[in-house]
C-alpha cells in the first residue's frame, strides 16, 4: 500500500496569497518559511486556518530561535485533510522585552507550547490566558535556551552551582552562601569497600559490605 508523503507548501506561493488578502503581512520569504510581521501574526494564522484550500488547522509545533540576541518564534502549521504543512516565523525582538501576539485564540494547542517558549526563552505572548513558567519556578534567573544564559545574574553560571538538591523551597542560593554544590547520594564516588570482589554478586549502592546477608 502506498504511503502519502506530507507535502511542504511553497512559501513564496503562500506569501503571494497572503499579500493579496492581508497586504503588508509578509516581512520576508525564504526557501523554507514565510516571515510574518508581528502585528499581522494572529490575522495570518486565522486566514491560514480558515481558508478551505490551505486548511492549516493544526499547530503541530511551536519553537523559538535565538539569533545572538534577536529572538524569533517558528510555527509549523499542518492540514491533516490535505496532508500538507507550512512553516511561518515572526520576530519577537531583543532580550529586553521580547513579545508576540498569542495564537492561543486561533490554535488552542498553543497554550502549552507558548508557555514553554516563555519559560525557556523569556518571550511573552500577549493575550495568553495563563502565561507562567512551565518547567522552572517563578524567580529563576535567566532563560536556559538563550545564548546569554552562561552570563546569569550574581556571577552564577549554568549548571546550578551551589543549588541544594534537598532544598525545601525554590529560592536561588545567594552567591557566597554555599561553598560548593552539594552532591546527591546517588552521585557520590564509590569507595574500594563498595566494589565487590571477583565472584561476589554485585551490591546495591549503600549496601553494607560487612553486614549480615
Amino acid at each position: 500500500m502506498a504511503v502519502a508523503v506530507t507535502r511542504w507548501l511553497p512559501p513564496q506561493e503562500v506569501a503571494d496569497q497572503l499579500e493579496q488578502v492581508l497586504p503588508g503581512s509578509v516581512a520576508g520569504v525564504t526557501d523554507i518559511a514565510v516571515e510574518i510581521t508581528p502585528a499581522s501574526l494572529r490575522d495570518v494564522a486565522t486566514f491560514l486556518r480558515d481558508d478551505p484550500d490551505l486548511d492549516l488547522s493544526f499547530l503541530s509545533n511551536l519553537t523559538a530561535v535565538d539569533w545572538d540576541g534577536r529572538l524569533e518564534v517558528v510555527y509549523h502549521l499542518q492540514s491533516l485533510d490535505h496532508n500538507h504543512i507550512l512553516t511561518i516565523r515572526a520576530s519577537a525582538g531583543g532580550y529586553d522585552t521580547p513579545s508576540l501576539p498569542s495564537l492561543e485564540p486561533v490554535f488552542h494547542g498553543a497554550i502549552l507550547q507558548e508557555r514553554e517558549a516563555y519559560d525557556l526563552f523569556g518571550i511573552k505572548f500577549e493575550g495568553h490566558p495563563d502565561l507562567r513558567r512551565m518547567f522552572l519556578w517563578e524567580g529563576f534567573p535567566g532563560y536556559p535556551l538563550r545564548k546569554s544564559f552562561l552570563n546569569m545574574p550574581g556571577n552564577l553560571s549554568a549548571g546550578l552551582p551551589g543549588f541544594s538538591h534537598e532544598s525545601g523551597g525554590n529560592d536561588w542560593p545567594v552567591p557566597g552562601t554555599v561553598s560548593e554544590r552539594p552532591v546527591h547520594p546517588n552521585q557520590q564516588a564509590r569507595t574500594g569497600a563498595d566494589i565487590p570482589t571477583p565472584g561476589e554478586p554485585p551490591r546495591l549502592l549503600g549496601d553494607d559490605p560487612g553486614g549480615a546477608s
